[in-house]
């Protein structure tokens, strides 16, 4: 049937030219912007489940920055208890050769100085030992405490413990003195004692600080898996989508041409009263 009212032709030509123009927009922006599913409105529940996964990815960022900051207070800790403990094992042997008997005024006297001056740099190194604030080896010691998980459910935390002078690790009184062989060897059994408590605590913190660096490493790895995962569901096929392309720009350029043969139909119609 010939008809210039209604054209069947054409109006499949539209449906069919709009469909593909809409497929084709769709995929120019895939190229655009490198996502299959850029918006909610591509597919609101792959871009839900993206989005939550994106989300816990910047909270594991999170994660990895307390994770961060607790080891850098817990190597300061470290690093001071390494510095205390080089100071004992050097007043040990200041105080073991104070504590030898017949010992000159002049050589008890320069022990005995020597012996002082460690002593008292024990304190200085603890005053010195913060980072952001935090000193974990003060008379009020801090904690190195990191995030263990993006909700904030959990934490890891590595405790601080004082090493003042004639506290319950660091023995050594701040009277303490090599002044006499008698108080040489006392000082020196509060120094063996020290060194043996130091040792015990700078291992609790050795294995502390392990433990974070594995929870670091972990949080890194978690990161990367959520990370492909996210790509994996929004991130567009170049390589296809590019394919696509072409295809939807030729079948564009054909329907634009099924359109116009659609259209000039209608002409045919004026042949019959010729």
């Amino acid at each position: 049937m010939i008809s210039i009212n209604t054209n069947i032709g054409a109006m499949a030509a539209v449906q069919n030219l709009a469909s593909t123009s809409r497929d084709l927009q769709a995929t120019q922006n895939a190229i655009a912007t490198g996502k299959k599913v850029a918006t909610a409105k591509d597919n609101g529940a792959i871009w839900t489940i993206a989005n939550k996964m994106s989300s816990d990815v910047m909270a594991y960022g999170r994660v990895r920055e307390s994770n961060e900051r607790a080891g850098a207070i817990l190597d300061t800790a470290i690093a001071a208890g390494e510095g205390i403990m080089e100071l004992l094992n050097e007043m040990k042997g200041k105080a073991l050769a104070a504590s030898q008997a017949g010992l000159s005024a002049a050589s008890q006297a320069a022990l005995a100085a020597d012996f002082a001056q460690l002593r008292d740099q024990i304190t200085n190194v603890i005053a010195n030992a913060s980072f952001d604030g935090a000193n974990m080896v003060g008379a009020t010691p801090a904690s190195a405490i990191s995030l263990g998980d993006a909700a904030g459910g959990n934490t890891i935390t590595i405790a601080g413990v004082n090493l003042s002078l004639g506290g319950s690790v660091v023995t050594v009184a701040t009277t303490s003195a090599a002044d006499t062989a008698a108080n040489a060897a006392t000082a020196l059994g509060l120094v063996n004692t020290s060194i043996t408590n130091l040792g015990t605590q700078l291992a609790t913190w050795g294995a502390g600080a392990k433990r974070l660096e594995v929870h670091r490493e972990f949080i890194a790895k978690l990161t990367d898996a959520l990370n492909v995962g996210i790509g994996a569901i929004r991130d567009a096929d170049l390589s296809q989508e590019s394919a696509k392309l072409q295809s939807l720009q030729v079948k564009q350029q054909l329907g634009v041409q099924a359109l116009s043969i659609a259209n000039s139909s209608a002409q045919s119609a004026l042949s019959l009263f010729r």
